[in-house]
């Protein structure tokens, strides 16, 4: 099964308010507000985008430890994947297709991170949750997810319906800015220039991970 397929299946029962979810269609209605406001606001178009350079990054994965994309990059390519947080499905079924397809990312040289503003206790559920072996790096306030141009702020009624459903983003970043990422997957050659780059406002819609090998291909 494709992650496309993955995602639309889920997202079939969400929307019908299917068992576990039972969301009442006014929840629905306000979370479609909300990406349809994002997506006209144009900010995913003002992303960095390929043939940009990529901006350098410090952050600290799960356990703690500084990782630094400069240290990466004198590796290899890099592959740079922004998500909400461990909180959000369609980000573990994301990130779980990233870790199928990463013995291949690596056989072409590359490293694979993802990036999100959660707390370290919330990156180390994502790996053991999602099994994953690559760094989950915790963003503070969203900052590198800004310099790559895919920080946005949730309006005020979309904070309040998150807080109804007792998904408090404050306590989950340890950040009361009430920001996230747009979902975004980027690939930074050794030189720092972007080589491929891919950003939705739809948080419901993720490319497949097989995409990027073509583009890490190319780098070789």
């Amino acid at each position: 099964m494709t992650l496309a397929s993955r995602l639309a299946a889920f997202k079939a029962d969400f929307e019908a308010g299917k068992p576990p979810y039972n969301v009442p269609r006014s929840v629905v209605d306000t979370m479609h507000r909300a990406t349809a406001e994002l997506r006209a606001s144009g900010q995913h178009q003002r992303a960095l985008k390929a043939g940009d350079k990529a901006p350098s990054f410090e952050l600290t994965d799960a356990e703690g430890r500084i990782v630094r994309s400069e240290d990466l990059l004198a590796q290899g390519p890099l592959v740079v994947s922004f998500y909400r947080g461990v909180w959000c499905p369609h980000c573990n079924m994301d990130l779980q297709e990233l870790q199928a397809i990463l013995p291949r990312i690596r056989e072409l040289g590359a490293n694979l991170v993802a990036i999100s503003p959660q707390v370290a206790s919330n990156s180390r559920k994502s790996m053991r949750d999602n099994k994953l072996a690559f760094p989950v790096l915790s963003d503070p306030h969203n900052a590198v997810a800004a310099a790559f141009g895919v920080r946005f702020a949730l309006p005020d009624y979309l904070v309040d319906l998150y807080k109804s459903l007792k998904n408090d983003l404050a306590a989950f970043n340890g950040d009361d800015s009430w920001t996230l990422p747009m979902p975004g997957r980027f690939i930074i050659g050794q030189d720092g220039v972007i080589a491929y780059a891919e950003v939705d406002p739809d948080y419901t819609v993720r490319p497949e991970p097989e995409l990027l090998l073509a583009p890490l291909a190319a780098l070789k």
